[in-house]
């Protein structure tokens, strides 16, 4: 399994066990609680899945040239979401897309600070290694 950890500018992913816990002279009555496996729900998945189309420009807040252009132009397709905890997921997801595990913390901190949960993470993170892998093998 891996595991998450923060580093200044990056989050870094690793599959180093974390220490064993310090033994204390009782033994503890109640073991560590299970944890619930993580999951996405169905509109998740789907945000995720549709991250795959969009470019790294989709990231980027539109200038004031590209706002006025819009004016007199048709303005291109807006992929930002309006529900903040889903446009959280698809920044994410879209640079899991084009770089894997290397995430900026800022974007990171936003998708844990929107809700998800490190687990999520790797959860969406895998699921997208595995897509791309099976796309490469495939071509």
């Amino acid at each position: 399994m891996a595991y998450l950890m923060l580093d200044d500018d990056r989050a870094v992913v690793t599959t180093a066990p974390l220490p064993a816990p310090a033994h204390t002279a009782a033994p503890c009555a109640d073991p560590l609680p299970a944890v619930a496996p993580a999951r996405l729900s169905a509109l998740e998945w789907s945000v995720v899945a549709l991250a795959r189309q969009d470019r790294l420009s989709s990231l980027d807040r539109p200038g004031r040239i590209a706002t006025a252009l819009a004016v007199l132009f048709k303005p291109p397709h807006n992929r930002m979401l309006a529900d903040e905890r889903l446009e959280a997921l698809r920044r994410i997801a879209v640079l899991g897309w084009h770089y894997g595990y290397t995430i900026p913390t800022a974007e990171l901190k936003r998708f844990l600070t929107a809700g998800f949960s490190p687990a999520q993470y790797e959860l969406m993170m895998d699921s997208i290694g595995i897509a791309k892998l099976r796309t490469q093998r495939q071509a």
